[in-house]
């Protein structure tokens, strides 16, 4: 030791704030919504708050399918507990033990109480990555090598492909045919908007509920790895637990929205195609199809010839 701090552990590994592609997705539709709020301004009458509410219902949908990909919390469970801090040393800290999943990996959350104890900050939060184009069991090993503290490593290693828990391929193929149907979810969500604004009213309610399905199919992949048995995550006399986080909750919140808004639409076509209109600013074209001409001119000559 030299410090305080371990030879092969020179610094601090710091938590992390937030998940920098989720940042850029939601500050790319905030722009989107800020532009179209520097607009709103010059439709006039009630139409500005039915093109209000629609745009930003639209955004809100296609956010929260890009979002979700990105974020970590599709299932999450907290402990806290009394465990050892480090490998070849009986020192025992009072932590909050935290698992996150995600799609694309698990975070593993490591916080003291108080943070600093036995000379040291404790205030983890790695990030495991097991997406196709990832190595889980190499990222594992960077941890080993960098000595990450022992309840961090214990729960990252029940979902290594070496574990008898065979946690790690139910995950990787469940998050991956999730984030597919995600995807699909939002090419849909695109086709729908294209199909409102042609107008093209009933098939974007369709393609609304395509959408809807699609994210509810994306709910039910994800939700296969319940069929698997979890290894207990034990430490001491406590037990990690994990459920449903935010996102999972999110995405079924939004995906029963496309459903509801899909349904109004199609009903709407087919017993009150006025209001439909009304609300998608149509009314003024159709009047002004069926507006009587206030005067009308006839050629003498023809009339005659007839």
């Amino acid at each position: 030791l030299f410090d305080g701090v371990y030879p092969f552990y020179l610094q601090q590994r710091k938590v992390a704030v937030f998940d920098v592609s989720s940042i850029i997705v939601i500050v790319v539709f905030l722009t989107f919504a800020c532009s179209f709020l520097l607009i709103i301004p010059g439709i006039r009458g009630r139409a500005r708050l039915y093109w209000t509410l629609r745009v930003l219902l639209s955004l809100l949908v296609g956010v929260v399918i890009v979002a979700v990909q990105f974020t970590g919390d599709w299932e999450t469970g907290w402990v806290t507990a009394n465990t050892s801090y480090k490998s070849f040393s009986h020192a025992l800290v009072n932590a909050d033990i935290g698992l996150h999943v995600g799609l694309a990996g698990v975070n593993v959350t490591l916080l003291g109480n108080p943070v600093n104890q036995v000379n040291e900050t404790i205030d983890y939060n790695e990030h495991f990555a097991w997406s196709f184009d990832a190595d889980y069991d190499h990222s594992y090993g960077e941890g080993l090598e960098r000595g990450l503290p022992s309840p961090i490593l214990y729960v990252a290693e029940k979902f290594t492909t070496q574990s008898p828990c065979s946690l790690h391929r139910q995950y990787r193929i469940s998050g991956h045919y999730a984030s597919a149907t995600l995807w699909v979810a939002f090419c849909t969500w695109l086709i729908s908007n294209m199909l409102f604004s042609m107008p093209v009213l009933v098939y974007g309610g369709y393609m609304l509920l395509v959408t809807g399905a699609f994210m509810i199919f994306s709910l039910l992949s994800f939700s296969t790895v319940r069929n698997s048995l979890m290894c207990p995550i034990q430490f001491g006399t406590t037990t990690l637990h994990i459920s449903y986080g935010g996102s999972f909750w999110l995405t079924l919140a939004i995906g029963l929205l496309c459903f509801v808004a899909g349904i109004t639409v199609v009903a709407l076509h087919y017993f009150s195609l006025d209001l439909l209109k009304t609300f998608f600013d149509l009314r003024e074209d159709k009047a002004e199809e069926h507006q009587e001409m206030t005067e009308v001119y006839v050629n003498a000559h023809f009339v005659n010839n007839g």
